[in-house]
Parts: structure tokens; sequence; C-alpha cells
């Protein structure tokens, strides 16, 4: 597919979703929340197949919305585990849109979340060390 610049998407495709009506503001571009909630699922996604279970989101760092998503776009969230402590990690996540009726991709989002571990119970719990 072609992008706008030489830049390629960090990380891993972890959700995919099409913008539609129903998520834009006034002026017809997509609310920032939709766009924040989509890279909150895919951090999710990322944080418990490296935790191994339950994360929580405690803090979104360095979020800057580059450019508009549209309805029609499709939003591509990559995601990429940064850093892992004992009971939190950081995740770099990315969202890019195939704008609508074309193959390009456009660099819409970056941010930085941090979860951490939770037991069934709510408490942080350590992060299993990585196999091998």
């Amino acid at each position: 597919m072609a992008t706008t610049t030489a830049e390629a998407p960090r990380g891993e495709l972890t959700v995919r979703q099409i913008a539609m009506p129903a998520d834009t503001n006034a002026n017809g571009d997509i609310f920032g929340g939709w766009v924040l909630s989509q890279m909150d699922q895919a951090g999710g996604i990322a944080g418990v197949e490296r935790a191994q279970g339950r994360v929580v989101t405690i803090a979104v760092e360095a979020l800057t919305f580059i450019r508009p998503v549209r309805v029609g776009d499709v939003l591509c969230v990559y995601s990429e585990v940064e850093y892992v402590g004992r009971t939190s990690m950081k995740i770099h996540l990315e969202a890019w849109a195939q704008r609508f009726r074309t193959s390009l991709r456009e660099k819409v989002t970056d941010a930085t979340f941090t979860f951490v571990a939770i037991d069934d119970n709510g408490r942080p719990r350590p992060i299993p060390p990585l196999e091998g």
C-alpha cells in the first residue's frame, strides 16, 4: 500500500476498524475520542497477550493527533510493547488511516499507553517474563 512518507507503521497490526458517520463531530471529522478508544483497545489486546491476563490502562502519554480521520477510512492501529516492568508496561501505539476508496495510508495518531497487569481482585500482579 502507498503511504505519504517513507515512514512505515511501527509494531504489529492489532486493530482494524472502519470509521462510520455516527463517529463524527460537527465538522464531519471522526471524533478524536473514537480514535483514542480504538488505540486503547489495541493496547489492551497487546497488553493482555504480553501480561498473559487482565490489564488496565493507567496513563496515556504524548498523544498526538497528526491528521483527521474521515468517514469511510479504515483505521489501522499498530502496537509495540516498549517496556515491561514488574507489574506495568508501556505500549507504543500508532493509528494509520487507509483512506476511503484508495490505497493511500497516512499516520493519523501516535501515543504511548501505560498498562498495569491485575489479578482477579483488581490488584497489580507481576508480569510473567518472556519465555525463551
